[in-house]
């Protein structure tokens, strides 16, 4: 995973955006896929949940409505745009999920996104039209299960201008509330 990194802060400092984000969602899909050799026992985290067994399975199998997965998404992407603003990831960080966090330090979020975060005179006025656009699904948010945990997949983009804003989030439940688990967030 170390090389990874160190492949993600080489196309991170060539600022290519693209490139960067790219790296960036294949290193959280293999890290949030995987154990990676940190003993991360997702099934025994579930257990840990302080609501009853039943009414969080009840709660997080349906899939929420549109609405409330576009807030979801919408609250991701405040926290985002704050954390690029003022260059600290530290309120989006500890608003994640425990898995997130059991896989990233906030050092390694920080460096993943420098790219945003040296260009953010152009980035956060494309993060601030987000409020005023409604997201555009790539398709239906779902649930889909992993290690017996419901994990809502919602991905899409709104269209800002001049570029659009591309997003793939998943969200974990814990303590009656999602969690992020995954961010890739794409501005071309």
């Amino acid at each position: 995973m170390n090389k990874t990194l160190e492949l993600i802060k080489d196309i991170v400092s060539a600022n290519n955006f693209v490139s960067g984000a790219i790296a960036i969602g294949i290193v959280l899909s293999i890290a949030l896929g995987c154990n990676c050799g940190k003993n991360l026992d997702l099934a025994n985290l579930a257990k840990n949940s302080n609501s009853t067994a039943s009414n969080s399975s009840t709660t997080s199998d349906a899939v929420p409505s549109n609405p409330v997965v576009e807030g979801l998404v919408k609250d991701t992407m405040r926290k985002f745009r704050g954390a690029i603003r003022t260059k600290d990831f530290t309120e989006l960080y500890n608003d994640a999920s425990t898995d997130f966090q059991g896989t990233y330090t906030l050092a390694q979020v920080e460096s993943a996104f420098k790219a945003y975060t040296n260009k953010k005179g152009v980035v956060v006025p494309i993060l601030d039209k987000i409020e005023s656009t409604d997201a555009e699904f790539d398709r239906q948010p779902s649930i889909r299960t992993e290690k017996n945990l419901n994990i809502l997949v919602a991905s899409g983009k709104f269209k800002t201008k001049p570029y659009n804003v591309r997003f793939d989030y998943e969200y974990v439940m814990r303590g009656g509330e999602w969690k992020l688990l995954k961010l890739i967030i794409n501005i071309p």
